[in-house]
């Protein structure tokens, strides 16, 4: 069976003819399959029009979930409802092509891999939101030890025992390329080019894609720590520098430090200290999220 997740979050406009396409795709396939429509607390009619296709598409499921939980938690439900012993990934908005599905899934079927991912060469998005995840791509893809990132997004398909390691992985930060790349197994790409949004607004705003990136760079990586500690010995360094400047020039009788240089000293220290409450703070908030083990979604409904 294969199965094919695909999060909404108020995608009326969109619902029925993502849904369509990905049916047609599977069809063409001519293995049995089920779709699984994950909706991510929508207040637009997504979860009506979602409940209308259902009368006639018996191989659409539905999870709908009490509020908006976010997209790695609307993926991880897709993850643990799906069945199928090929599991592929699509956003709901159309900038993921769904006749690609079809090459994802011939590509497992005919060779040695347990993993497709979607690999974009091109993207027509807004040129700001396209510069933005550019520069995370490059940054996290040199703070990390991990592979696969860049340019890549949720869009894939997988092997049962693939899907089953990252279910295995229970944190509530979550980063699903970077849980992805970290469980391994043998892989390849599926190149395509991005297309933009063709009706509705995009879901994933600046300060949402923000919130990710932290999650991300903080969750896979070490570089936050490893900034303060240099930091830290900068600070030293500069404190040992004024410390003898200041026994030099009482030894030479020169003129009192002045009110400007106290104060830019205090401004430095200030600076590196909060900078280190930040960083520290970042990673107890997440410890705290861990600890309370609530969970990463409550479901209101669900129709199989």
């Amino acid at each position: 069976m294969i199965s094919v997740i695909i999060p909404f979050y108020n995608e009326s406009q969109l619902v029925e003819p993502m849904v369509k396409e990905v049916q047609k795709a599977l069809n063409s396939i001519g293995d049995s399959y089920e779709i699984i429509a994950v909706d991510d607390g929508s207040t637009d009619h997504t979860f009506e029009l979602l409940a209308n296709l259902k009368h006639n598409l018996p191989e659409l499921k539905i999870v709908s979930f009490s509020r908006n939980f976010g997209l790695q938690a609307a993926l991880t439900a897709g993850l643990d409802y799906a069945n199928g012993e090929y599991v592929s990934l699509i956003d709901g908005d159309f900038q993921d092509p769904p006749e690609l599905i079809v090459e994802m899934y011939h590509t497992l079927k005919q060779n040695q891999f347990d993993l497709v991912i979607g690999k974009r060469t091109s993207r027509n998005e807004v040129t700001s939101k396209r510069m933005a995840i550019r520069a995370f791509h490059l940054i996290f893809d040199r703070i990390t030890d991990l592979e696969d990132i860049y340019n890549t997004g949720n869009f894939c398909m997988m092997k049962r025992e693939v899907v089953l390691a990252i279910l295995d992985i229970k944190e509530s930060s979550r980063y699903f390329p970077g849980l992805r790349s970290f469980v391994g197994f043998k892989r390849t790409y599926l190149h395509y080019d991005r297309p933009d949004r063709t009706k509705g607004e995009a879901k994933m705003t600046f300060g949402k894609l923000l919130n990710l990136a932290t999650d991300a760079i903080f969750s896979f990586s070490r570089w936050p720590i490893k900034i303060c500690l240099w930091l830290g010995f900068m600070a030293i360094f500069l404190l040992l520098l004024a410390g003898i400047y200041t026994i030099v020039s009482k030894a030479a009788n020169w003129a009192p430090l002045g009110w400007s240089s106290t104060i830019l000293s205090i401004y430095f220290i200030g600076t590196i200290q909060l900078t280190f409450l930040g960083v520290i703070g970042e990673y107890l908030y997440r410890i705290y999220k861990e600890v309370q083990k609530r969970p990463l979604y409550i479901v209101r409904s669900y129709i199989s």
